[in-house]
């Protein structure tokens, strides 16, 4: 039998590729500016065993129709809501992908965004560039102190959890969250209480959004849930764009419904230059940069060939997304 073969459609750390190296497995590697579609994927797809894909679009039914002798799919991520799980596991695809690595990494990203949305630091350091630091009044300018306030999680997961943890230690911070079950581990070890998500919009004066892109999540901030929170809170979301809806996010702004806010993800990305968000003194947005480490993007490597490697063994992936697929083997 020949090496088996695995295609990477993006450029990754050096630890992912050592282990593939080292387990005798040959890899092309999409090294090109241009994304690939998913039509020229399924084409490079075709000639290989395996494929480790980082963001790529179009995962869809008819990918892994076309892609059905795939024995291994390993995301290079954590989220998989662009991916049709339920047609890979019909064509006894088993999928991959990198959990808890960029608990911490994402995190922090977080904690970024409320540090410089609450002291304007992107629109102080806007007009530094712009000439305009000059004599201030002592009035102008000013941000605001979270060091005792009250934090509403939406999503307390690993990461969630890891921010309310650096949040309540450093700052002193009340964290309230909704989840659909409840954390009891957060409760015990950060007095965690988990509020109806009503309560958490009136309630909080930051909100960070953790959770997972689903049917029932998506949208769910919009210009209603806006006008809900407090005139001085704080918006922040680092988990998927389209938990947003991101023209009432610019209403909400534009008519001071809420005091700022702090964006990681953005519906689409990337997001246009023109985009008002970017020229508002009260926003700011990353260009998802949650799991942009060394550190962390090498541990994703090596969970993605780990998976790659298992899979082509045709052993169980260290880090399932479909595990029911093992029951149809």
């Amino acid at each position: 039998m020949g090496r088996k073969k695995v295609f990477i459609n993006k450029v990754i750390p050096e630890a992912g590729l050592m282990l593939l190296d080292k387990a005798g497995i040959d890899y092309t590697v999409w090294k090109e500016k241009p994304v690939l579609d998913r039509d020229q994927a399924i084409i490079f797809c075709k000639g290989h065993d395996a494929f480790i894909s980082a963001g790529q679009s179009g995962l869809d039914a008819n990918f892994f129709k076309e892609c059905n002798h795939l024995k291994v799919v390993a995301l290079y991520s954590v989220g998989f809501d662009g991916v049709d799980i339920a047609a890979a596991t019909k064509y006894g695809i088993p999928i991959g992908n990198t959990p808890n690595v960029l608990n911490r990494a994402t995190a922090e990203t977080a904690l970024l965004l409320i540090l410089t949305v609450s002291r304007k630091a992107l629109f102080l350091h806007k007009k530094i560039l712009k000439g305009d630091w000059g004599v201030t009044q002592p009035t102008q300018d000013l941000g605001v102190d979270i060091a005792g306030k009250t934090l509403g999680i939406v999503g307390l997961g690993r990461i969630g959890t890891e921010l309310a943890r650096m949040c309540a230690t450093s700052w002193g911070m009340k964290i309230i969250y909704h989840n659909r079950s409840q954390n009891e581990e957060a409760e015990s070890e950060l007095g965690a209480q988990w509020v109806s998500f009503e309560k958490l919009l009136e309630q909080s004066d930051i909100i960070s959004v953790h959770t997972a892109l689903t049917d029932e999540t998506e949208g769910m901030f919009g210009y209603e849930a806006f006008k809900k929170m407090k005139p001085s809170a704080i918006f922040v979301n680092t988990a998927r764009g389209g938990i947003h809806r991101e023209e009432e996010l610019i209403r909400a702004l534009g008519e001071n419904i809420i005091w700022g806010a702090g964006l990681d993800v953005t519906d689409p990305e990337p997001m246009s230059p023109d985009n008002p968000l970017l020229e508002m003194e009260n926003a700011v947005v990353f260009p998802h940069i949650g799991s942009s480490t060394f550190e962390t993007r090498n541990e994703m490597a090596r969970c993605a060939a780990e998976n790659i490697i298992a899979g082509l063994k045709d052993e169980r992936l260290p880090y399932p997304v479909n595990p029911e697929v093992y029951d149809k083997k």
